[in-house]
């Protein structure tokens, strides 16, 4: 069965304040047994347009990719998320297994 993911491009306008998404979001994560395969970093924009971090987050599968999300706990954390930061996301089903 083909993994799930979430990719992520994030512009962070308080760090700070972001952090706290981040210690909010590590429980639930470890929950739904997700992986980070990026997490900012370094990065050459090669064609187009891109926020200033991209994070990708590997789960066994799509549906419990999208579980995830859609739980109560991500979205408490998310909302510690929203107003310190921009973002563009999609959940996409991975390529073979």
């Amino acid at each position: 069965m083909p993994k799930g993911y979430w990719v992520a491009h994030v512009d962070v306008a308080e760090m700070g304040r972001y952090k706290d998404y981040v210690s909010a979001n590590g429980p639930v994560f470890a929950d739904y047994g997700a992986k980070f395969l990026v997490r900012g970093g370094q990065k050459e924009v090669r064609e187009g347009q891109m926020r200033s971090r991209t994070v990708v987050i590997e789960f066994k599968d799509f549906a419990t990719a999208k579980a995830c999300y859609d739980s109560v706990a991500y979205q408490d954390a998310k909302a510690l998320r929203d107003p310190v930061s921009a973002g563009d996301m999609e959940i996409i089903e991975g390529y073979g297994e």
